[in-house]
């Protein structure tokens, strides 16, 4: 039986099992949910995943959802290249910069996602600088790591780099809106304000499969 992937375009959870897939270079049936429609609410979704939300992957009878979840079964069972590490101090540094990230980094970044998109600056500019100052932290920890090392964790791209990267990708999306330009002036441009990081991007863009990662409607 081939692996199957139900996914969302614009959803940072569904990148990260698509960059685990791809990494790994495993044959898999891409099954696009539309969230305009409400597919992931549909009953074949909710049979799969009764919290009605992507990613979900299918092994044969096997169902997994949460992308960290995901990242995890797919390393067991598929276990080259590793996506946690060959070594108990890898693995535990990798799981570590995940914990810090989705701690100290992911729920700012998506606030300030969020308020960009779908609220709008005006009147939220307290929880704004609140969030700002949290995520810039962060950043500068995360440019720290990348400054002596290509990856976030070691030499090799690990599930580290892919638990991170759709978060900062989507953010730096979100900053190109008009609306956004005073917060856009104290991130970017990136190269200039945080070089490591952009070098990462890049690196993480040249991995094969990359471009089957990419949310389709970014390209319109």
């Amino acid at each position: 039986m081939s692996l199957e992937l139900w996914w969302g375009s614009g959803s940072p959870y569904s990148w990260r099992a698509l960059l685990a897939l791809e990494y790994k270079r495993l044959p898999y049936v891409s099954h696009q949910v539309q969230f305009a429609k409400q597919e992931h609410k549909s009953p074949q979704m909710l049979s799969m995943n009764p919290r009605g939300r992507v990613p979900v992957l299918k092994d044969g009878d096997y169902v997994c959802f949460e992308s960290l979840a995901i990242l995890h079964y797919l390393d067991r069972k598929f276990p080259d290249p590793p996506l946690f590490g060959r070594t108990p101090e890898e693995a535990g540094t990798i799981n570590r910069v995940i914990s810090e990230y989705e701690w100290y980094a992911e729920d700012h970044i998506q606030k300030l996602i969020y308020v960009i998109l779908f609220q709008g600056i005006e009147g939220h500019m307290e929880e704004i600088e609140r969030a700002m100052s949290h995520m810039l932290s962060e950043a500068r920890t995360i440019e720290t790591r990348l400054a002596s090392s290509d990856w976030l964790v070691g030499e090799q791209f690990s599930a580290a780099d892919i638990v991170v990267f759709p978060g900062i990708q989507m953010l730096l999306r979100a900053l190109e809106r008009r609306e956004a330009q005073e917060l856009r002036e104290r991130l970017l441009p990136i190269d200039a304000n945080f070089p490591a990081i952009a070098r990462w991007i890049k690196r993480v863009e040249a991995l094969p499969g990359y471009d089957n990662t990419y949310p389709p409607h970014w390209r319109k």
